[in-house]
């Protein structure tokens, strides 16, 4: 599996492989959901016109910098497209919908591996492989699977060399909203305009299946061409009418940043002295290293005995047997992984 959170196809009774909020979907969200059943009898509004004033509203940005997508990675291969970059630099590990937006506009991907020893951390070191044949740079923040944040200053540093060399950088902010702060680059959008900022309601408001994503840029000539690779009617009656409720549910915001912040630090204590190498992150997500269990079985599969799913990181580039990935999920459901730990 290329992506975690296969439930179909494994007995599964508690899903740690997908990053989801803890805190569940808001009320008003599932309301939002059944309400909008009425409206199936009609096209969705093909503009998003109630969509794009909320979350225009909600981020404090113009409407006319947003666009949505049917999540993130519609917008990614729709952004590829519309770019047709010669080359794609994808740092790794990171996202694999990165490398298939990439190949799906038959550019030339080169990848620039991040170092175990340094953490897996984003350095300016990174500039000397955009070089003005590169068109696309794909940078997460936080990092997915090792959900390491790239220091403000080096951030800063890299996007005002990719404006300097005319290559458009894709700011994967997916899950920016359960970083402590909400370090986002959102207030520096009107300085670079070869950013685009990615972010989706999927995470932080609970609905992978409603499959809402949504991009802020200021460049009118670029945003034109992305959406000239989009869909007609690409976002349901569904999409809308959830994404409108969740612009209003700014307050849940703060209350999973705290919450995921403190069963974090939990869950890293309580693997780190059961003899795991856990990785620092910033998300709510945790990248940790098992070593091989004595009868040769992997711990995805001891665990997936138990019905608890994790995500194995071996098929990212840059890591390999051995790394897994487990999201943060609430006290009981993390006391009961580290109980099947044992």
């Amino acid at each position: 599996m290329i992506h975690g959170g296969d439930i179909y196809r494994n007995p599964v009774t508690v899903d740690f492989s997908v990053n989801g909020n803890p805190l569940g979907t808001p009320q008003s969200v599932s309301e939002a959901l059944h309400q909008a059943v009425g409206m199936c009898g009609c096209y969705p509004d093909i503009e998003v016109q109630a969509l794009k004033d909320a979350v225009g509203r909600m981020l404090a940005v113009p409407k006319e910098y947003l666009l949505f997508g049917n999540g993130a990675s519609e917008l990614f291969l729709a952004i590829v497209r519309g770019v047709s970059p010669k080359k794609t630099v994808i740092p790794v590990p990171s996202f694999y919908g990165y490398e298939y937006a990439a190949k799906a506009a038959k550019s030339e991907i080169l990848y620039y591996v991040l170092k175990q020893e340094n953490g897996f951390c984003v350095t300016e070191e990174l500039c000397e492989r955009l070089t003005e044949d590169v068109g696309v740079l794909f940078l997460a923040n936080p990092n997915n699977p090792t959900g390491r944040l790239v220091e403000r200053e080096t951030l800063t540093a890299i996007l005002r060399h990719c404006e300097e060399k005319g290559i458009y950088v894709v700011l994967d902010e997916c899950f920016i909203e359960f970083c402590e702060g909400c370090p986002s680059m959102l207030s520096e959008i009107e300085r670079f305009p070869h950013v685009i900022l990615v972010r989706a309601f999927t995470k932080i408001f609970s609905i992978p299946g409603v499959r809402l994503g949504y991009l802020i840029c200021k460049n009118e000539p670029l945003l034109a061409k992305i959406a000239g690779q989009l869909p007609e009617w690409n976002l349901s009656c569904f999409a809308q009418e959830a994404g409108c409720a969740c612009a209003r549910e700014t307050a849940l915001i703060a209350e999973t940043e705290n919450y995921v912040r403190k069963e974090r630090v939990f869950l890293e204590k309580e693997l780190q002295q059961k003899g795991f190498q856990v990785f620092p992150s910033a998300a709510n997500f945790i990248l940790f290293y098992s070593d091989e269990l004595p009868n040769g079985e992997t711990l995805y599969e001891r665990l997936l005995k138990q019905g608890i799913l994790i995500r194995d990181c071996g098929n990212f580039r840059g890591l390999g047997r051995g790394f897994y990935r487990i999201a943060v999920r609430s006290r009981e459901e993390n006391i009961r992984l580290l109980q099947a730990l044992k």
